[in-house]
């Protein structure tokens, strides 16, 4: 080998190994702390960086994104004396690569071992029920203090979370026996409340059935009240405003008597003592019309009809039969003490016009 090329060889060597350590690539999201003869000289940023070869060299490299950090479970003692095991997540962030690598040996470990004091500070004055249900006051009051004591590190605690809490199994088994007694309560309170609600709204329902039906009740009543007194003084004014005399009248009363047995619901059917009264005043009717003077054509024919009248009263009655036996036999025995009273009084008639002639003929010899 030609003895130039050699040293041609060396000096290419020795200028590529210099321009390599003078040449730094930092990557995004990375610092790097260079020292200087064993002290620090300064921070590369991201990008390319030119350092003086052999003179400085890179002491830590650091990233600056936001970690997350899961510590173990660590026992715990509450203010009732019960142990409990916590866990948190710790996320965090390097703000001053400087500080992270010269202010703090491990800032992990820091980071740790000041998590743990600073929770067994907080949970020893808070019970295990206090402990349970305020989480979001341990995390910020947790928070507080690392952030305080961090940022000398240049570190910044970003948020700190509680991942779970167990507390010993005995306190677990009585948890979950008092909050299935207080399910069982809730549950037993929300039935008997929609019991009562039940039993509420039906008496109110049936409150409101109650008073429609009186007051249904009530307006048929007044209505059927209404109607009847409308009828009663319709006949009264018809009867009035007619002049019906006695004779009429107590005919009226005789010929309603078989209408009150054709009811199919009627199993006896008692006869009322107005009908004696009747029968006197169709008797009287006719009595009168004898003593008055020799009968008219008019008058017998009237007799003629008060004679039928009682027949159809009496064919009126036996039709009657054919609905109640008890009933017909009453309205057949009223029809017959009609129809005698008319017979009598007939006879009467016929036996005050009989002796009017001698009378007439002994006065007229006198």
């Amino acid at each position: 080998m030609d003895p130039v090329v050699i040293p041609i060889l060396v000096a290419a060597l020795v200028i590529v190994f210099l321009v390599a350590s003078t040449v730094r690539i930092v990557p995004q999201a990375r610092r790097y702390n260079i020292e200087r003869f064993g002290r620090y000289r300064r921070t590369l940023q991201p990008g390319l960086n030119l350092v003086l070869p052999v003179a400085d060299r890179i002491n830590t490299k650091l990233d600056v994104r936001e970690q997350v950090y899961s510590s173990d479970p660590r026992p715990v003692i509450t203010e009732d004396n019960l142990v409990v095991n916590i866990d948190t997540v710790l996320y965090y962030q390097i703000t001053d690569p400087r500080a992270a690598a010269y202010e703090v040996a491990d800032y992990l470990q820091a980071i740790d071992q000041l998590t743990v004091t600073t929770l067994r500070n907080v949970i020893g004055s808070m019970d295990l029920e206090e402990t349970l249900t305020s989480r979001e006051e341990i995390n910020s009051r947790l928070r507080a203090v690392l952030d305080d004591a961090t940022g000398k590190w240049g570190i910044r605690v970003n948020r700190v979370e509680i991942k779970a809490i167990d507390p010993p199994h005995t306190i677990k088994e009585a948890m979950e026996k008092q909050m299935r007694a207080e399910r069982d309560k809730r549950a037993a309170i929300l039935h008997a409340e929609g019991e009562r609600q039940a039993k509420i709204l039906t008496a109110e329902g049936t409150k409101q059935k109650d008073i429609l039906e009186a007051q249904g009740t009530q307006q048929a009543m007044i209505l059927r009240a209404d109607g009847e007194a409308k009828a009663v003084e319709l006949v009264f004014q018809a009867v009035h405003r007619n002049n019906a005399d006695p004779k009429i009248l107590a005919y009226k009363y005789l010929e309603t008597l078989p209408h009150l047995a054709r009811s199919d619901n009627n199993t006896f059917w008692v006869i009322p003592g107005e009908l004696t009264e009747a029968v006197r005043t169709v008797t009287r009717a006719f009595g009168d019309e004898s003593t008055a003077g020799p009968p008219h054509p008019a008058q017998s024919g009237e007799a003629a009809d008060a004679d039928e009248a009682s027949h159809e009263t009496r064919a009126q009655l036996d039709a009657a039969s054919t609905v109640a036996l008890d009933a017909a036999a009453a309205a057949d025995e009223a029809g017959k003490q009609a129809a005698a009273a008319v017979s009598d009084a007939k006879a009467e008639a016929e036996a005050a016009k009989s002796p009017q002639v001698p009378r007439r003929g002994r006065t007229s010899d006198d």
